[in-house]
């Protein structure tokens, strides 16, 4: 009992010469990201000024509408869903055209090519590209408006990227050859999506059904 008594006293006492520890409170904040922020800032100075509606939509006003669905219609005998050519706007009577093709979800080729990542299948952009040069075509010498020609052959395809809904395919076909007699056409073309290369062929050749 003595020791504890002694031990209690000299612990007492040491605790007495003990200068008091106050409790610190450190605020402490994690460093500002300001990468973010830095980036966010300078993009804000180098983007563009947000525009309306009416000056998006005013950036094709210089393009006009040669040959609307309805006149293609009279030409084509293509019908919905395989008629691939919305309207006409240059037209070179029997030498080229500059067609626009508006892909849209509700296409039925979209339904299974392919469900989770719908993508314009390749052999149709040809098609469409076929369909512009016989607007051209059977509106020549020797060809009816209306009449059936078929794919006889083609070269030199090179797709360049997908085309998908929502895109506007900008076409253009040139007329190499036209044999009036056996109704025989040669032609070029090339389709783009805003401003690029979507799909190109050296030659592709038709022939009206007899």
């Amino acid at each position: 009992m003595m020791k504890l008594a002694i031990l209690a006293t000299l612990a007492s006492t040491a605790s007495a010469f003990l200068a008091p520890c106050p409790i610190v409170q450190q605020n402490i904040r994690a460093p500002v990201n300001r990468i973010f922020a830095e980036e966010t800032e300078g993009n804000s100075e180098d983007a563009p000024a947000p525009r309306s509606a009416q000056e998006i939509s005013a950036l094709t006003s210089s393009v006009k509408t040669v040959f609307s669905l309805e006149d293609i219609a009279k030409v084509l005998p293509h019908r919905y869903p395989f008629l691939l050519v919305d309207k006409v706007v240059e037209y070179e009577m029997g030498k080229r055209a500059v067609g626009i093709k508006s892909v849209t979800l509700n296409e039925p080729h979209f339904t299974g090519h392919f469900p989770d990542r719908p993508i314009m299948p390749g052999v149709l952009q040809v098609e469409a590209l076929a369909q512009l040069a016989g607007i051209v075509c059977l509106q020549m010498e020797g060809a009816e408006p209306g009449a059936v020609f078929f794919f006889a052959g083609v070269d030199g395809v090179k797709w360049k990227k997908p085309v998908v809904p929502g895109d506007t395919l900008v076409m253009e076909v040139e007329i190499k050859k036209w044999n009036k007699r056996f109704g025989i056409a040669t032609a070029t073309g090339r389709s783009y999506v805003d401003g690029e290369i979507a799909v190109e062929l050296d030659e592709m050749k038709f022939a009206l059904a007899k």
